[in-house]
């Protein structure tokens, strides 16, 4: 449900979606997690059936006007004078990454910083400079780069 002119700004087929998280304490950054959209979220199908229901729900209350909008919905002429409306919005809420993944990675709170990045290795792979990273692993104490399972967020019983 984003604005036409974000989804065109860049004349791309196809943008990876990264969430960005992080904790700062006095001005300090003590945590930072970076999540690809389609490692953490369900495939948008999931998220446009839920808004069908509800939006045909509120459509099928006898006796409301409602009226099309970009958001899940909008009942006009709630009141006997017909001067209010009624917006209905979708406001979605995600848990932490820090949670989502704490199988994978704990935070030491003992550490001046914590740094999580989940990628997949398609992703992972894409990149022409991932041989450097691997190379900074053995120079930097406590930077390192894993092989890891985490559940498919389509189906949590599988593991990718």
């Amino acid at each position: 449900m984003i604005k036409n002119t974000c989804r065109t700004c860049e004349n791309l087929t196809v943008k990876d979606m990264i969430y960005a998280v992080g904790v700062v304490v006095d001005n300090n950054i003590k945590s930072l997690v970076l999540v690809y959209g389609d490692d953490y979220c369900a495939e948008k199908s999931v998220y446009e059936q839920i808004k069908t229901v509800i939006k045909n729900g509120v459509k099928s209350i006898s006796g409301v006007r409602f009226a099309e909008t970009k958001e899940l919905g909008q009942v006009n002429r709630i009141d006997p004078l017909g001067i209010t409306y009624l917006c209905v919005r979708g406001i979605w809420g995600i848990e932490n990454p820090f949670s989502v993944f704490d199988y994978v990675y704990k935070r030491d709170y003992s550490k001046k910083f914590n740094f999580m990045a989940l990628i997949n290795n398609e992703k992972y792979y894409s990149f022409d400079n991932y041989p450097t990273l691997e190379e900074m692993c053995k120079n930097i104490a406590g930077l390192k780069v894993a092989d890891i399972k985490i559940k498919n967020s389509n189906n949590p019983t599988q593991l990718k």
